[in-house]
Order: structure tokens, then C-alpha cells, then sequence
């Protein structure tokens, strides 16, 4: 029997065995099982395959996913300065395209991948090599058919079976193995999916049988098997429905409800395209700060980008290593200080528009 087989022989023992107290600990093996496979799926594609390698340029790098012909070439040259071949036949992109975004100061790395179809992280297509290259993305936009939404669903399932976990943060638990004294689990809040025996039957599948484990989030099943395997990644997305063009505005309103925050345009019409670099902007959670040198006028045409939440230790990191090993202090001219011209340290938080004068050691 091969992997693909046991797979799927695994999935239909879950789908069949009723899910209550009695049961858990009994699918939280199968389902540490199956993951295990797949991840031994995923690597044995990988040694054969070529894959997709780019190289990572701009500030921050987002990916566009979508089945074939859905309009992503036509959107990556609406919104960017590539150049890429169009059609109306499925297949157009055959490699990944790299292109840069430049909005409101922050050049942006937009990648369109080759279409993907159902099956993807199973193989289909070179699914898994394309579905790779949005791993490493801060920001994965799904393009899809507005005649077709299910296909938002198809995608975001793909995406999960190649260890990507959209729209989630990781849970905060702690699994810290040991040479003996067997499984101890500590928890400081109730938990509702996860109880010792579970754990135990986790662990002992990927051979475990002496750790700590510490439960500060009330995770399930599948995100403590994500922590054990350590190699998920945790990106935000974005959905954009494009080709409104062809339906009315009642049809869109009722997609708005079902999926809040999407984006609709028509890449062939040009209807939308801003509204779609402001929210990958917003999405992406970028701010500028600009630099003023410590007896010089600010540098007001280009702003450092940085993300949200980063201090000025990140600005100094971003300019030079040297600014690090000799910084004294900064000030800083802005909303995040409570002064103009504030004297603050390296681990002070900066916001949108700020100024920033770094002073270092001779």
C-alpha cells in the first residue's frame, strides 16, 4: 500500500468514527497519523521535484493563488510593472512571475503562481511545488471566480494540507521532550478539546513518551498535532472575487456577507484595482517612518517601511548592523511619543508618519 493509499484509508476511518469523549483520544491518533503521512508525502515530492525557487526582493513579498484562468496575470499587470501573458485558456502561467507593487512608499514583491487545481497538495499539477512558494509569503491573495466561490473553499483546504494555516495565529503551547519521567501536562486555562489521555495518544504516535507540555490556548486536536510537527506557517489572506462584471449587485452583496473583508473587481475591466493595493497596504499591516540625519532636513520622499508593532531597534536593524552595536538613542517627532522630538530607546514602538533621528557613538 502506498502513502496516497494509506492516506486516504486513514481520512475515511475519521469520516466514519463518531466523535465524542470515548473517541477522542482514538481520531487524535489517526488524525497524528495522517499527518505524518503527508508530511512524508510533501518531502518525497519535494527530493523529486524541481520546484520553484524566487529570489525574495522589496519589503514584504505577497503570493497570488487561484485556479487557472481566474484573471491573476491580468491583475499582476494592472497592479504591478510586469508584463505577463494573458488568455482566456487555462495554463498561461507556467512558471512563477515576479513583479514589484510600489504603493504609498513600500515596494511590494507580488508573485503569480501557476494555477491550482483540486488536488494540488496531493500532486496534481506540480501542486505541491507551486503551493510551496506561498509558504514563505507575508501575505497569500486568493483570486477567485465570482461565477465560482466554492473555489475559495477548495483553495484554503489546499493550503492547509501543505502546512500553511491561513487566518490563524499559533497556539500558545509549550511541548518541552525529556529523558524520562513520562507525560506531566499542565494547563492554565479550561480546555475543551484537549484532555492527558489525548496528548498521551498524540505523543506516543510521533514516538514521544516523555515531554512536559504547558496549554496557555484552548487548542483542538489539529493545532496541537501543528505544534508537535513545528513546521506549520501562519499567513493572513486576502479574497478578491474578480469578474463583477458579470453579475449584479445583489449577487455580490450576498458573497460580501458570506465572506467579510473580501475585495470585488473586474481585472478586464480595471474596475477596483486601487481598492485592492489599499487593502493588500492594510492587510499587510505596514507603516513609514521617515529618517531626519541628526543635523540635516527630513527625507519626507522615501519612508522606511516597517510593520506595525516595530520598534526602533527594527528601523536600526534595517538601515545598518552598526547602528545597533553604536546607538545611544533616537528622537522621534510623531504619534507615538508623547513630545515632539522625544529622547527614546532602542524598544520604543513607532506608528504611521512618524520621524525618527538615530544617534549613535562615534
Amino acid at each position: 500500500m502506498d502513502i496516497e493509499e494509506k492516506i486516504r484509508e486513514i481520512e475515511e476511518e475519521i469520516r466514519r468514527t463518531p466523535y465524542n469523549k470515548a473517541t477522542a483520544h482514538h481520531i487524535g491518533k489517526l488524525k497524528a497519523k495522517l499527518s505524518r503521512l503527508r508530511e512524508e508525502a510533501v518531502s518525497r515530492t519535494a527530493r523529486k521535484g524541481k520546484g520553484f525557487h524566487v529570489k525574495k526582493s522589496g519589503d514584504v513579498t505577497i503570493v497570488l493563488v487561484g485556479f487557472p484562468s481566474v484573471g491573476k496575470s491580468t491583475l499582476l499587470n494592472l497592479i504591478t510593472n510586469a508584463q505577463a501573458r494573458v488568455g482566456e485558456y487555462q495554463f498561461t502561467t507556467l512558471d512563477v512571475i515576479p513583479a514589484i507593487m510600489e504603493y504609498k512608499g513600500a515596494r511590494i514583491q507580488v508573485l503569480d503562481i501557476p494555477g491550482i487545481i483540486p488536488g494540488a497538495s496531493k500532486g496534481r499539477g506540480r501542486g505541491r511545488d507551486v503551493l510551496s512558494v506561498a509558504r514563505n509569503a507575508d501575505l497569500i491573495v486568493m483570486i477567485i471566480d465570482v461565477l465560482d466561490p466554492q473555489q475559495r473553499r477548495i483553495i484554503l483546504e489546499e493550503l492547509r494540507n501543505v502546512g500553511i494555516r491561513p487566518d490563524e495565529k499559533p497556539p500558545d503551547i509549550k511541548v518541552r521532550r525529556k529523558k524520562r519521567g513520562g507525560i506531566q501536562v499542565s494547563a492554565t486555562i479550561q480546555a475543551t478539546h484537549l484532555n492527558e489521555r489525548i496528548i498521551r495518544s498524540i505523543l506516543n504516535e510521533y514516538g514521544i513518551h516523555n515531554a512536559g507540555v504547558i496549554l496557555r490556548d484552548d487548542a483542538t486536536i489539529d493545532q496541537f498535532i501543528d505544534v508537535i510537527e513545528g513546521n506549520r506557517v501562519y499567513i493572513p489572506t486576502l479574497t478578491v472575487f474578480n469578474k463583477i462584471d458579470l453579475v449584479d449587485d445583489e449577487y455580490t452583496r450576498g458573497l460580501q456577507d458570506d465572506v467579510p473583508g473580501s475585495i470585488f473587481i473586474s481585472a478586464k475591466e480595471n474596475i477596483n484595482i486601487r481598492e485592492v493595493k489599499e487593502k493588500i497596504f492594510e492587510k499587510l499591516n505596514l507603516i513609514r517612518v521617515y529618517l531626519k540625519p541628526q543635523h540635516g532636513e527630513p527625507d519626507y520622499d522615501e519612508p522606511l517601511i516597517i510593520r506595525r508593532g516595530s520598534g526602533v531597534r527594527d528601523v536600526c536593524g534595517k538601515l545598518h548592523r552598526d547602528f545597533i552595536k553604536k546607538f545611544r538613542y533616537a528622537r522621534v517627532w510623531g504619534n507615538s511619543v508623547k513630545f515632539q522630538g522625544q529622547k527614546v530607546g532602542m524598544d520604543h514602538t513607532l506608528e504611521d508618519g512618524d520621524l525618527i533621528t538615530i544617534i549613535t557613538r562615534r
